[in-house]
């Protein structure tokens, strides 16, 4: 189960890492070719996209749960509603994405206080990269899909190609053509569209269940029900997250555009230790509703185990390393001591504990797995959420620095983890009682 699990996970943690890579070409050649206030404009609107993005991103894990149920039960006419479901609803979701975007960029970045001097860029950054989000979601969601079946390598693929072309644009568009923000966002939708084409195709292409026919895309009511009833939870709670991340870019904000550039380049860092661990996250949801669509409830217990294992040992090595080596990966970013010296405060806090936060999404993405997605969203939403936001009104007031803001995290992920491990201990004793036959 192991094996299995690694083998799974690794390519999907390298294609969430290309995913970032991404992002991160954008802000290292901002950071390099366009100065500080570039950086912070792109670095800045991060929490903000998430608030936007996670909504659909959440309906795109229901396809991937749905679809993974219905191949451990070798269903090959739900596989097939799920695929054509889960495009449509990809497709319709990028297009109302891109035009909320498009025109309430500006309003929402004043609403978080977004600086004088970098509101401008930020704006013209965001409107351009909302224009490429039905190719972005069109990619989440055909990926779920080969996800759901077990193949992870076939994405890792697709993102590699487009990855190359974004560093090359990147470079041509800002160096060469002096684009800055819009040159990176022209970069990122330009192979965010290469890697939603690729992966696409390779669903025309399929043979059997999984195959798609662009002549059937609709929604299909009966599987629709089922995505939104896992997905939609799962995508409240990451967009209540970033509500509460929000809240606190808004508060980094009022402390100046290098500290802001400061957290920008952490935050980006940060980013390919979150994906490294997330993979077995996706692994847990994944093996977790195969397993019950088979009914293998004796595998669900390794599962869960197994990939608490590995987020724990990928927390450490990587969250550790990146903690203590944070000056050194900072310059990557910016040469500016003030921006490396700020990040690298922001790096302690969270990478230092990175692993909880690991731990947490393991034990949530079980829960969803089996069946039970409003629970793990409520939790989450009380238990990160609520206390950031109770944080940030009482005690980050008596203390207005960014350690106070940041420390609100580790603080957070440990009290959330703790209770989604007692309410997956009080699902599973349920589970040996229904099934005690097979358990």
């Amino acid at each position: 189960m192991l094996q299995k699990i690694i083998l799974f996970s690794i390519p999907l943690a390298a294609s969430s890492i290309l995913q970032l890579l991404f992002n991160a070409a954008d802000v290292v050649v901002v950071g390099r070719f366009a100065g500080s206030t570039a950086l912070a404009a792109v670095g800045s609107n991060g929490s903000l996209i998430n608030l936007l993005v996670n909504l659909f991103v959440g309906l795109s894990l229901g396809a991937n749960v749905v679809a993974a149920r219905c191949f451990g039960a070798k269903d090959e006419h739900g596989i097939q509603d799920t695929v054509h479901t889960a495009v449509t609803l990809g497709l319709t979701s990028g297009v109302l994405l891109a035009v909320v975007g498009f025109f309430a960029a500006r309003s929402l970045l004043e609403l978080m206080s977004c600086p004088e001097d970098v509101i401008d860029l930020s704006s013209l950054y965001l409107k351009i990269y909302f224009i490429g989000m039905p190719m972005n979601m069109l990619y989440n969601f055909s990926s779920a899909l080969l996800r759901a079946v077990g193949d992870t390598k076939r994405p890792l693929y697709c993102l590699a190609a487009a990855g190359v072309i974004n560093v090359v644009l990147n470079l041509v568009f800002v160096i060469g053509f002096s684009m800055s923000v819009a040159g990176v966002a022209l970069a990122t939708i330009i192979s965010q569209t290469v890697s939603a084409l690729l992966v696409t195709g390779m669903l025309v292409r399929e043979e059997g269940a999984l195959r798609l026919d662009l002549r059937r895309l609709a929604f299909h009511a009966g599987t629709l029900k089922q995505i939104l009833l896992i997905g939609l939870p799962a995508g409240l709670q990451s967009t209540v997250f970033s509500l509460s991340n929000v809240v606190i870019q808004s508060s980094i904000n009022s402390f100046g555009s290098m500290v802001v550039a400061g957290n920008s380049a952490s935050s980006n860092l940060e980013g390919f230790v979150y994906t490294a661990m997330n993979a077995f996250a996706q692994a847990a949801v994944t093996f977790t509703s195969q397993n019950i669509g088979a009914r293998k409830y004796h595998n669900l217990d390794r599962v869960i185990r197994n990939c608490l294992l590995c987020v724990v040992v990928t927390g450490l090595v990587l969250g550790g390393g990146a903690a203590l080596a944070g000056h050194q990966l900072l310059r990557f970013y910016s040469s500016d001591a003030a921006v490396i010296a700020t990040g690298a405060e922001r790096l302690r806090l969270i990478c230092g504990f990175y692993l909880l936060c690991g731990i947490m999404d393991v034990l949530a993405s079980s829960l969803r797995g089996l069946g039970y997605s409003i629970l793990p969203m409520v939790v989450s939403l009380i238990g990160v959420c609520a206390l950031r936001l109770v944080w940030i009104a009482t005690i980050f007031q008596l203390n207005r620095t960014p350690f106070m803001l940041y420390i609100s995290y580790p603080i957070s992920w440990a009290l959330t983890a703790l209770v989604h491990l007692t309410c997956l201990l009080v699902v599973r004793r349920k589970l040996r009682q229904k099934q005690p036959q097979t358990v």
